[in-house]
């Protein structure tokens, strides 16, 4: 969860159902902040540690990434019992993170970006190379540089123009009823025989890639998206299989929020968001009905080694 100003409370209400949470506050003059929960009965909280971008000039978001340990009483006995290559306990990464909105600062969404799959990466290493999966308000639509980032595990940051490295569309709700974020989505990746190449300053390369004598991010993490993993609906995907809106207010309808997995899980079913024309009957989020002007976005994984959907 992102944004989340009330923890105390949310927490008190979430253990009644069985639930244990962690919350990093923003740091700043912010009042709100990261939170994370799972179910006590099913996993184990084993390690914790946050990330502070002050600490690395990328403004005042935050990050979290916890290793959880499945309890064995609910891991698939018969499966483990007839594949020996299937470890007793199961274990895996957990990251949470809420991307900088400015669009402009794409090189602070990078920094953001690089240092979060960085500490994903070396917490996945340093407990035995376990899975990982990464959840988050990324401020970023699937066409932008940064979602390229994610998904191909590299980006030449000059080939890109800083002050779009999200493309994160904005509208006068006056002016346009509402946007599809993936209307420019066929241009969006084009390779160009002599690609445009964009100037970028020391200290916004310092910021995005960690030196200003590099250009290319890479990260080590092969990761994928869940929606597109599972067939939807024309309704609520987009071309690339994303939702085709995760946030809806007064001057956005887009997709900005996403579950992302290393290749050693597999989505088994995901949540669909509501249709466009359904979000717009609602005339804008929050409401008294929905307090928040993101969708919930919701999938079940499964590890690949194992035929359950553990």
């Amino acid at each position: 969860m992102r944004e989340v100003d009330h923890f105390n409370g949310l927490n008190n209400h979430l253990k009644e159902g069985g639930f244990k949470g962690v919350y990093k506050a923003r740091t700043g003059e912010a009042y709100d902040g990261c939170a994370m929960f799972w179910k006590d009965d099913l996993f184990t909280l084993l390690h914790q540690e946050n990330i502070e971008f002050q600490n690395f000039g990328l403004r005042h978001n935050v990050a979290q990434l916890c290793v959880l340990k499945m309890n064995q009483n609910h891991l698939n006995s018969d499966v483990a019992t007839k594949a020996s290559r299937i470890p007793p306990t199961r274990s895996l990464v957990v990251g949470n993170i809420h991307v900088l909105f400015n669009p402009k600062r794409g090189d602070i969404k990078l920094g953001q970006m690089r240092l979060f799959l960085e500490k994903a990466h070396k917490l996945s290493q340093d407990w035995g190379n376990i899975p990982v999966v990464l959840a988050g308000d990324l401020n970023s639509m699937p066409q932008s540089a940064l979602y390229q980032f994610l998904a191909s595990s590299e980006l030449d940051v000059q080939l890109h123009d800083r002050r779009k490295i999200s493309r994160h569309v904005e509208y006068q709700s006056q002016h346009r009823a509402y946007i599809y974020q993936n209307e420019d989505a066929s241009s969006s990746w084009v390779s160009r025989s002599r690609p445009l190449v964009h100037e970028w300053s020391n200290e916004e390369l310092r910021l995005a890639t960690g030196s200003d004598r590099v250009t290319r991010l890479q990260h080590h993490l092969k990761l994928c998206s869940a929606y597109p993993g599972i067939p939807g609906s024309y309704r609520t995907r987009d071309n690339y299989g994303e939702p085709l809106a995760t946030s809806y207010h007064s001057e956005f309808m887009g997709t900005v929020d996403y579950i992302w997995h290393t290749e050693e899980l597999v989505p088994v079913r995901v949540l669909e968001t509501l249709p466009v024309d359904i979000l717009r009957k609602t005339g804008g989020l929050p409401s008294k009905k929905w307090g928040s002007d993101h969708l919930a976005l919701v999938c079940e994984l499964a590890f690949a080694d194992d035929g359950s959907s553990s």
